[in-house]
């Protein structure tokens, strides 16, 4: 099951631990949240290649945390259209969908990496560090966004 609807994904998905996804052109960045869904934190950047190799990272994490669902970033222009990045996107969710058979929710990351970058800043990450993290704190954004709405205070 695919979708951009918290409540459909918060009635599909069982509690536990989600993965989160900020799909670049170069790299995929990987968060993971606790269980009882309070925070999300970065992972690793995954430098993108084919799925299969993607895949058998995901497998990995799935199997360790035991991950019940995945939240993909779905990019967005500012004007709340969609262009060939969320096409990609899109297309990443069907390919969790089929190797998983878990839920997926696509999550608008309009301001993720923005707000990721700021953030690195204010823990004065140095561009170096910034350069090579940026992904993966991109998709602890998403995460934290997502797992905020799907608590019960963001479904009210």
């Amino acid at each position: 099951m695919i979708t951009d609807d918290c409540r459909i994904f918060s009635d599909a998905v069982a509690p536990g631990v989600l993965i989160g996804l900020d799909p670049g052109t170069k790299t995929v960045g990987v968060a993971t949240c606790d269980a009882g869904w309070h925070y999300a934190t970065a992972g690793k950047t995954h430098l993108r290649s084919s799925f299969a190799a993607l895949r058998e990272m995901l497998v990995q994490i799935v199997t360790e945390r035991r991950a019940t669902g995945f939240v993909v970033g779905l990019p967005r222009n500012m004007d709340g259209s969609q262009g060939p990045r969320a096409q990609a996107s899109r297309a990443l969710a069907r390919n969790l969908e089929e190797a998983f058979d878990l839920p997926v929710l696509l999550w608008d990351e309009r301001m993720s990496t923005i707000g990721a970058e700021r953030a690195m800043i204010e823990q004065d990450f140095s561009r170096a560090k910034r350069a090579a993290r940026i992904d993966s704190h991109a998709a602890a954004v998403i995460l934290q966004a997502a797992i905020d709405a799907l608590s019960n205070d963001g479904l009210d």
